[in-house]
């Protein structure tokens, strides 16, 4: 279904708006989300038999699939030169505890305002941050171990495609629910889409980041 497009800015709005991300980030974010659709896409095709049979070129749909996640890190690698993403990864990886008082909110589903406090992300996005660079470290590993095959014993190889396989169906799952609260968050998107985003969103949102 045609979706559309997202109404830009009035002046005054524009003009009270907030810088979120920068132009290495939202590169490295759209490049990052490029790959990881032509990974889930061409795995689809390579495990149901019903799309395989639409396909039948399987070597080609191996080859792309193979090298979409030899390059899924390359975006955020090649990206780490700007020093907004740098300090955005070091917020990843900071939790303290307004992240504790934001999950405890989450799993009570507790929306009252300021029951869940977030300096420039909250909880559940470091967290899945976190899963989501592990998993593709994993996930790049295993690959690596089938696609190489001459380098590992077979019994190596057999334990490779039991974690590849299932680890790449919760990826999956993890995928649909963060692609989810996207679509439910239109100024998160206008934020990752354009870089900035309203004060008002801010201050609701991530009212510790927004005095800054």
């Amino acid at each position: 279904m045609h979706r559309p497009p997202e109404p830009e800015p009035e002046p005054a709005e524009a003009a009270a708006r907030l810088s979120r991300f920068s132009r290495a980030e939202r590169w490295a974010h759209r490049a990052t989300a490029a790959l990881t659709g032509t990974c889930v896409l061409t795995a689809a095709f390579l495990y149901v038999p019903a799309l395989a049979e639409l396909v039948g070129r399987r070597a080609l749909v191996v080859t792309v699939h193979e090298w979409s996640g030899v390059a899924l890190p390359v975006p955020v690698l090649a990206a780490l030169g700007s020093r907004a993403l740098r300090a955005d990864l070091r917020l990843l990886n900071r939790f303290g505890p307004h992240d504790r008082q934001w999950l405890r909110a989450a799993l009570r589903r507790d929306r009252r305002p300021g029951s869940r406090p977030a300096h420039k992300f909250n909880a559940g996005q470091k967290l899945y941050a976190a899963w989501t660079a592990g998993a593709v470290l994993v996930m790049l590993g295993t690959g690596l171990m089938m696609w190489l095959t001459h380098l590992t014993p077979p019994l190596w190889r057999t334990a490779a495609t039991f974690v590849h396989d299932w680890l790449a169906l919760t990826l999956g799952v993890v995928l649909a629910g963060h692609v989810g609260m996207a679509l439910g968050d239109p100024e998160a998107r206008r934020g990752m889409r354009t870089g900035s985003v309203a004060g008002e969103w801010a201050e609701r949102e991530h009212p510790l980041w927004r005095p800054e």
